[in-house]
C-alpha cells in the first residue's frame, strides 16, 4: 500500500487512539486521518482487515507501504520522524524513566480499566479481548480491575506528590498515558480521581488544561 503521506487509522470513541492524537497535537504536525467506525464493527470489514489484519485501531499508514500498529509503535515512528517537541525522553535516562511510567501507567491503569469494561459491556460479549479472535466475558474480573484501578490512583497519587509530572520534570509520553486512563476510568467504569488524591488532582487539572487534551 502507498500513500504520500502517513495516514492514521482511528476512532473517537477508542482510548487508544486519543493516545495517539495527543501525541500528535502535543507535537504540532499534521498527519491527515481516516475514521474508523467501531459501532458498525468496520474493523473487521475486508477493507480494513488489509490495512490492519488485527482489526484494531489506531493503525498508521506509512507512505512507502508499512503499517505501524500499537500505539508504542505509532510514538516511536512519529518521536524519530518529527523529533521537534520530544515526548519519548532526550536522554539515556529520561528516555528510560518515560518508558518505565508509561508503561506502568498502561499495565496498572489502563489495561485495568479496558479490562474491566470489556468484561462488562453487553455489546462486547464475546469480545473480552480486542482484536481478530473471540474471547467470552468473565464478569468475575470486573471487580479486580476496579480494585486494580483504585490502586493504580494511589500509586500515581504518591508518585505525583514528588514530580511535577509522571515521569519528572517535562510533559511526556507517559503523561498522555495517565491522562487518557484517568479519562477513560471516569467515563467507562465511573471511577474518578479519589477526592483524598491531592497530588493526582493537582496534577490532572494541569495537564488535562492543555490544548492536546482535547484531541
Amino acid at each position: 500500500m502507498t500513500t504520500e503521506t502517513p495516514i492514521l487509522y482511528e476512532s473517537k470513541s477508542s482510548p487508544n487512539s486519543r493516545r495517539v492524537r495527543i501525541f500528535i497535537a502535543e507535537k504540532r504536525i499534521d498527519i491527515p486521518t481516516k475514521p474508523v467506525d467501531l459501532g458498525s464493527k468496520e474493523q473487521f470489514s475486508d477493507a480494513y482487515r488489509a490495512i490492519n489484519p488485527r482489526s484494531q485501531v489506531p493503525a498508521l499508514a506509512l507512505p512507502d507501504g508499512p503499517v505501524i500498529a500499537e500505539v508504542p509503535a505509532i510514538w516511536r515512528y512519529l518521536e524519530e520522524a518529527y523529533p521537534q517537541t520530544p515526548l519519548l525522553g532526550t536522554s539515556a535516562k529520561l528516555k528510560a524513566l518515560v518508558t518505565m511510567w508509561e508503561r506502568r501507567a498502561e499495565l496498572d491503569g489502563f489495561a485495568p480499566v479496558m479490562e474491566g469494561v470489556r468484561n462488562a459491556v453487553a455489546g462486547l460479549k464475546g469480545r473480552a479481548l480486542s482484536g481478530p479472535h473471540d474471547y467470552d466475558q468473565i464478569p468475575e474480573l470486573i471487580a479486580r480491575s476496579k480494585q486494580r484501578v483504585a490502586h493504580f490512583f494511589a500509586d500515581f497519587n504518591e508518585r505525583l506528590d514528588t514530580v511535577r509530572f509522571v515521569a519528572g520534570d517535562d510533559f511526556s509520553a507517559a503523561d498522555i498515558t495517565t491522562l487518557v486512563t484517568t479519562d477513560f476510568a471516569a467515563n467507562a467504569l465511573r471511577m474518578p480521581i479519589p477526592v483524598q488524591h491531592i497530588a493526582f488532582k493537582r496534577w490532572y487539572d494541569e495537564v488535562s488544561a492543555r490544548p492536546s487534551a482535547t484531541a
